[in-house]
């Protein structure tokens, strides 16, 4: 399971994953149902309904399926569960799942007074319905004969301030936005929102007595969507659900407002007959706009002091990463807003940053000027420099599509002088160029054959941006491993996930990672391991070691989690995940080969914005080989010939992979 690094904490149990997994028809195995059928613990060939296995790619007969269960009968009651914890935060509305252990399979096990399936070497995994909210608890026991163990989980929901629609008339509130600290552009328009009772009524004043009203901004969306289908227009909107303690009592009332006015001393005023609320709004920082705030981006989080060192750009607050921005780039500051600076790439794009990625240049400090010079390739033996005299850091964003690299330049303006071009290189074989608004230039690379690996760097010599693309390696068709180097990741720590036994996600996929490295190197590979030992090893710095090695591929090795409210015995299976475009061949047979060799669900190639995977140099996938959490899959990754099983997929898709860009 992998988790961005800027949003991790490290934990010892099973966390709620911030993946969204996709729910899957109830065509394959689940742990009940495997048991009763008398078939034992495993689930060999379990597939979508319908769907033929796929053969595999390497050629010869593969032993598929998971290895059963081993049985424990006897040994003591040792009741463990590792999901949830006492006091445990449950973020699901009506079901979620219990994991843990009970140190032997003849044990018999309820929770709440429902029987729970124990596998034979006593895990358990159970999909229940949430406690009561007033007793938010799960009831263990545990029994063999007259040998009965049992144990409490207290747990807790998020709550919501209870705003009845009858009596004193209250408001929430802790939800009123925006909140304080909030910079915007004068001309700007503001979301003024808050929770309140639903027959309530509510406006924003100003200081000179005129006022704004607020509408509910669930309900008002409802209604212009039954307009526009011609369905009918919900009496409520629910808000809580079973076990959150939410209400339908409650709306969230919302206006946009110009921040100019809202600056001004503003009230929010709510009301139910002659009972009123009234809060101070927030003071809102307006920019000036006779001057521009300058900001030059500093990488917080940097790991090194060269092409490492990037500024993530998100396109809201706390988004995805979109733009990984070179530290020292100088731009605009438009706004801040929950610990993030909105930043302005050219006239018509602006993104965000954490607070931490920028610092504020000094008052009468000059925007920078960018204007295109001349446009210099230069070949290498194993890539081409593409460099464009600038004088300024700009913003950029790097698209690749096929055999073409796509450059855009913020910021920027061009005019090309005399483009040298050394070396008659056939890489590249055409750069074109456009300005695609006053300040916007893209720079299209045409090439002989597909993307394969780039960076971006800054020259300062030259005063010059520089796109380096990489050929593709050399590779024998016959032995395509061959004289390769191979960055091999095994995931975690820190973070990851726990099975009910206790396997530590961090742990099962070490030896994995160690039987990849042995078998690349029988290929004549030279395999690079980001992790050497059970020690943590940060998020950035395996793509760091990776680079630095001049790899020419990179696999990070994983095991699944679900998070809270998803149904474990329907939702697990393989899948492999990637950033790029160019990663994406090599995560397709990858994962081919992992579900031939598993038999488990193919939950498919998934983009994702990972952060071993957006390194740029070489392809770069992860593998969710199966789901730790679920009994008979934790037993597996125990298991030295499934371990085996596991490297040799990942080795049988680096090998197809290879030959198959040999062609291109």
């Amino acid at each position: 399971m992998q988790i961005d690094s800027a949003r991790t904490t490290p934990v010892a149990q099973l966390r709620a994953h911030r993946r969204t997994i996709p729910m899957l028809r109830r065509s394959g195995c689940s742990l009940a149902l495997a048991a009763l059928a008398g078939g034992g613990w495993g689930c060999a060939g379990a597939r979508s309904a319908g769907e033929a296995p796929k053969p595999p790619l390497g050629g010869a007969p593969l032993v598929t399926g998971l290895p059963q269960v081993p049985s424990v009968v006897g040994a003591p009651i040792d009741l463990r569960v590792r999901y949830p914890s006492d006091n445990q935060l449950i973020t699901s509305r009506d079901s979620n799942f219990v994991l843990g252990s009970l140190g032997s399979g003849d044990v018999a096990l309820t929770i709440n007074g429902r029987s729970v399936t124990v596998a034979p070497n006593g895990a358990f995994l159970a999909w229940l319905s949430n406690p009561s909210v007033t007793v938010p608890r799960y009831d263990v026991v545990a029994a063999r004969g007259a040998d009965t163990v049992r144990r409490t989980i207290r747990v807790r929901f998020p709550r919501r301030t209870p705003l009845p629609s009858a009596g004193t008339l209250r408001v929430d509130s802790n939800s009123l936005q925006p909140a304080r600290g909030t910079h915007v552009q004068p001309h700007e328009l503001v979301r003024v929102s808050l929770r309140a009772p639903s027959n309530a009524f509510l406006w924003v004043e100003y200081a000179d007595g005129t006022r704004r009203p607020m509408l509910p901004l669930a309900r008002t969306q409802a209604s212009a969507l039954a307009a526009a289908t011609g369905r009918p227009d919900p009496t409520s909107v629910s808000i809580g659900g079973t076990g959150i303690g939410g209400d339908d009592t409650a709306l969230t009332f919302a206006t946009d407002v110009p921040g100019r006015r809202l600056a001004v001393r503003s009230t929010l005023v709510a009301a139910r007959g002659m009972d009123t609320v009234r809060l101070t709004m927030p003071v809102l920082d307006l920019a000036d706009p006779d001057r521009r705030a300058l900001g030059v981006l500093r990488s917080a989080s940097a790991v090194g002091s060269d092409t490492d060192r990037v500024v993530n750009a998100r396109t809201i607050p706390d988004g995805t990463y979109k733009w990984l921005l070179l530290p020292g780039t100088v731009l605009d500051i438009t706004g801040r807003q929950s610990g993030f600076t909105r930043l302005r790439l050219d006239e018509t794009l602006e993104v965000w940053v954490a607070n931490g990625d920028v610092l504020a240049l000094p008052d009468g400090s000059a925007r920078p000027r960018r204007v295109t010079g001349g446009i210099r390739v230069t070949p290498s033996a194993d890539w081409v420099d593409v460099a464009i005299s600038l004088g300024e850091r700009p913003a950029f964003l790097v698209e690749p599509d096929g055999t073409s690299l796509v450059l855009t330049l913020y910021g920027v303006q061009a005019n090309p002088e005399i483009s040298p071009i050394f070396g008659n290189d056939t890489l590249i074989r055409r750069i074109s160029w456009e300005q695609v608004t006053s300040d916007r230039v893209r720079l299209t690379l045409d090439m002989s054959r597909p993307v394969y690996g780039w960076l971006s760097l800054w020259d300062e010599a030259r005063r010059s941006f520089v796109l380096r693309v990489r050929r593709i390696p050399v590779i024998d068709p016959a032995h395509p491993l061959a004289a390769l180097t191979i960055a091999v990741d095994p995931g975690h720590p820190p973070a990851g996930a726990t099975g009910p036994t206790g396997l530590y996600e961090g742990d099962a996929v070490f030896p994995v990672g160690q039987l990849v490295a042995d078998l690349l190197r029988a290929r004549g590979a030279n395999p690079v391991l980001t992790r050497t030992s059970l020690a943590p090893v940060g998020l950035l710095e395996r793509g760091v070691i990776a680079r630095r090695a001049d790899a020419h591929a990179f696999v990070s090795i994983h095991l699944n989690a679900l998070p809270d409210g998803v149904n474990p015995f329907t939702a697990n299976g393989t899948s492999t995940l990637f950033f790029h475009q160019p990663s994406e061949p090599l995560a397709r047979v990858i994962e081919r080969e992992l579900v031939a060799r598993f038999g488990l669900r193919d939950l498919g190639v998934h983009y994702q914005n990972l952060a071993v995977a957006r390194p740029s140099w070489y392809p770069a996938v992860l593998t969710e080989g199966l789901f730790l959490m679920l009994p008979e899959q934790e037993s597996a990754m125990r298991d030295v010939a499934f371990q085996k099983r596991y490297a040799e997929a990942i080795v049988a898709g680096l090998e197809v992979y290879f030959r198959e860009l040999a062609k291109q």
